[in-house]
């Protein structure tokens, strides 16, 4: 299998039946000279997609792929929280010096430069509970079940009182709420045509 993106090129992956008939090829063909210049050979890191379904069938295949997005998901929610914190202004010298003051307001969160850097909600990493947004404003819960209720796992469907456009979906694990969340990020709803936003709850 051939890698088409940027980043992979001039990457494939060769699945053998065996170990030992993988070995024997890295062998013989590292170091071969393909276009001038030579092939390095290695075993992957992780099993291959005809692998997974070879041993385990399709439901095992499917949990594969499912934990694969899953740890994608927290690196992207590692790597972006790693860069928000790059971003943050250092704190001025005499301000980091000077004695601790009590002050009103005292135990609520801060809100200014100095807050802790918060994650965007598109790259929190996964759990059981998904959050809803941009939804018409018609949309009820007996609407919202029927598209999330044939996802594994299906708990239930929370509206907000007083607030229109937002719902939460619960399932008993991580796995259903990735797969729904694949499924219906920017799903159409309604006679507007507008994309609903659907990320995991912050925690």
């Amino acid at each position: 299998m051939a890698k088409s993106n940027l980043k992979a090129k001039g990457q494939a992956f060769i699945v053998f039946d065996t170990t030992s008939a993988a070995s024997r090829a890295i062998e013989e063909v590292n170091g071969f000279e393909l276009f001038d210049k030579p092939m390095q050979l290695d075993f992957a890191k992780t099993r291959s997609d005809a692998t997974v379904l070879r041993e385990e069938g399709e439901p095992g295949l499917e949990r594969w792929k499912r934990g694969r997005l899953a740890e994608k998901e927290r690196k992207q929610a590692i790597e972006a929280q790693k860069n928000n914190q790059l971003k943050r202004p250092a704190a001025a010298p005499e301000l980091a010096t000077r004695p601790a003051k009590t002050t009103k307001g005292a135990g609520l969160k801060a809100t200014g430069t100095n807050a802790a850097a918060v994650i965007p909600d598109e790259y929190l990493p996964p759990n059981k509970i998904l959050f809803l947004r941009d939804l018409p404003e018609n949309y009820d819960a007996d609407g919202l079940f029927t598209i999330f209720s044939r996802f594994e796992g299906f708990r239930e469907v929370r509206m907000v009182p007083g607030r229109k456009g937002i719902a939460f979906v619960e399932y008993e694990a991580e796995a259903g709420a990735i797969s729904a969340k694949e499924a219906t990020a920017g799903m159409q709803l309604g006679d507007e045509g507008k994309g609903i936003r659907v990320t995991y709850q912050r925690q």
